[in-house]
């Protein structure tokens, strides 16, 4: 039976369209649900993702708002619950800024979304980027179908997308506990080693990070706009880039799997821990 799918869109949220069809194409069943929907019609669901956008016209600091709604009471509870959860982009802020991850002392927000630091520019910024799956991608439901140090090509798009912290004990445990799911390299799986290839600053080069429990994944990059290999860049350097220069003319290109579907694909799967 495939898994229901919540696809939670709050007003200045834009992403809710292509991000319920590309969960339905990995699988599951992608339902847009408001964020004025009775709590006891979202709590039937199985799985939820909050997609990107800007939340309450990211008002104060992105997501900050939408993590004060009463929604995120019933999110919460099924996280809890064990259900999964995850945020792109600005849905990764709200579950930042609701203390759902890292969630290292429940109830707390521990990490930041900071401001881009970026080489000679600044603001919003758009590019495909490569995402590295760490040691343990089992640790995390979202990055379970991945190989330790598999290569993704995910596109991103945010202003405010640097996982910080104030913390060293919250940076020691982000590694300790293998909570930082994705994180950015070049094309080869190399280190990224600072801008353009980290586009952000980002700590420890993070593009996504998880809770301990490793049913939540707060991730920056929109694989949703990665899900067919169609719309994967011509011109991209690495083996996806390659995987779409294969089929360049052919009709197959329309139908393939892209490399957003290997984050997405884990809510198509029915024999999963969670």
């Amino acid at each position: 039976m495939k898994r229901r799918v919540a696809v939670l869109a709050f007003p200045g949220m834009n992403c809710e369209e292509e991000t319920a069809l590309a969960v339905t194409a990995a699988g599951s069943e992608g339902i847009i649900v408001r964020y004025n929907a009775p709590p006891d019609e979202l709590e039937k669901f199985d799985a939820y993702v909050l997609p990107g956008g800007f939340s309450y016209q990211d008002r104060v600091r992105a997501g900050v708002i939408a993590a004060k709604d009463r929604l995120l009471e019933t999110v919460t509870k099924a996280a809890d619950a064990g259900k999964p959860i995850l945020g792109i982009c600005n849905g990764a802020q709200v579950l930042v800024e609701a203390g759902l991850v890292p969630e290292l002392n429940e109830g707390q927000v521990e990490v930041c979304l900071a401001q881009n630091h970026m080489v000679g520019r600044s603001g919003y910024y758009c590019r495909w980027v490569f995402l590295k799956a760490g040691a343990k991608p089992e640790r995390n439901f979202f990055t379970s179908l991945l190989e330790p140090g598999e290569v993704l090509a995910i596109p991103m798009a945010h202003a405010e997308g640097r996982f910080v912290t104030a913390s060293e004990g919250t940076k020691s445990r982000l590694v300790l506990d293998d909570l930082g799911a994705l994180a950015y390299c070049r094309a080869d799986g190399s280190p990224a080693d600072g801008f353009p290839h980290n586009p952000n600053g980002s700590l420890n080069d993070l593009a996504a990070v998880g809770n301990p429990a490793g049913n939540v994944l707060a991730m920056m990059p929109h694989p949703e706009r990665a899900s067919w290999l169609a719309q994967v860049p011509l011109h991209l350097a690495g083996d996806w880039g390659e995987k779409r220069r294969s089929v360049f003319g052919g009709g197959a290109v329309y139908d393939a799997a892209g490399p957003g579907l290997r984050i997405l694909g884990a809510l198509g799967r029915t024999n999963t821990r969670l």
